[in-house]
């Protein structure tokens, strides 16, 4: 068998930056045992898997615009919601396959969800927003991140909130507390000192098996609420301080998230198994 496969860097303002993502198209779904194999083999934080084949049950959408069917896995196991990986797949299906189409829709696992092109060649996703709510604080946990904790909270991720950004720069966690937790994975943030940006942060993989992400668009959809309620204002700028780091505009409307940024192509090549 034979299938076409992109490498995608997400939220990248230039090369070897951003989140990497494989994207690959699919006439019919393999099984889930084979597409988790191809997701491992591919060894990046996230696969995106999409067929134009929508399942029985996935509703009313926009026949005015293109609608697929939208998986994601890590090396270990499907998610729920992928940011980088959603950001990827649109944008290749907006340059190879619909190049005069300005909405693509996504049918997921968390429900519908949609991609439009935005100024000067980023795209903007349309995500539920997740706002986190304060939960106890795990010592053993905050002794692992090395860093002193203003606020622990909970989505779908645990979000730390940390004294500062040099902090979060600079942190290097115990990965033998992380790894084990029964969680999706662990958020660090704080605000920004550089102007033009709101906030920082870095994820931190438990339960999905990647240790650290380079850039999280989901999670952004748990912290953007979080922080547009601290700083008063719905329109923000994160920054995700990982070695490759990443840029997300995020504009929190009511339950949803609009998550926008960059991307760059890497790779085109064919898979054979």
């Amino acid at each position: 068998m034979k299938l076409d496969i992109y490498q995608i860097d997400a939220f990248a303002a230039g090369p070897f930056e951003g989140n990497p993502a494989a994207v690959m198209p699919l006439t019919d779904w393999l099984d889930d045992s084979v597409l988790q194999q191809l997701a491992d083999e591919n060894n990046l934080s996230e696969t995106a898997f999409y067929s134009a084949r929508l399942p029985v049950g996935a509703g009313q959408y926009d026949p005015a615009h293109p609608a697929y069917h939208l998986r994601w896995f890590t090396p270990a196991v499907e998610v729920d919601l992928c940011g980088h990986a959603t950001l990827a797949t649109a944008a290749q299906i907006f340059e190879d396959v619909h190049p005069d189409a300005d909405r693509i829709q996504f049918w997921t696992r968390s429900g519908w969800l949609h991609v439009d092109r935005g100024p000067a060649g980023t795209l903007v996703m349309d995500f539920p927003a997740e706002p986190p709510v304060p939960t106890a604080a795990d010592p053993r946990i905050v002794a692992a991140l090395g860093i002193p904790v203003r606020e622990c909270l909970k989505a779908t991720d645990l979000v730390f909130v940390a004294e500062s950004e040099h902090d979060i720069a600079s942190m290097a966690p115990d990965f033998a507390v992380i790894s084990p937790l029964k969680v999706r994975g662990i958020v660090v943030t704080a605000a920004s000192d550089v102007e033009g940006l709101d906030f920082v942060s870095r994820w931190f993989g438990a339960a999905a098996g990647v240790q650290e992400d380079p850039v999280t668009g989901s999670a952004h959809s748990q912290i953007a609420p979080y922080w547009a309620d601290v700083l008063g204002r719905n329109s923000l700028v994160g920054r995700q301080l990982s070695a490759r780091g990443g840029t997300v505009h995020c504009e929190v409307r009511g339950d949803r998230v609009h998550l926008s940024g960059a991307y760059r192509r890497y790779l085109r090549g064919t898979v054979e198994f």
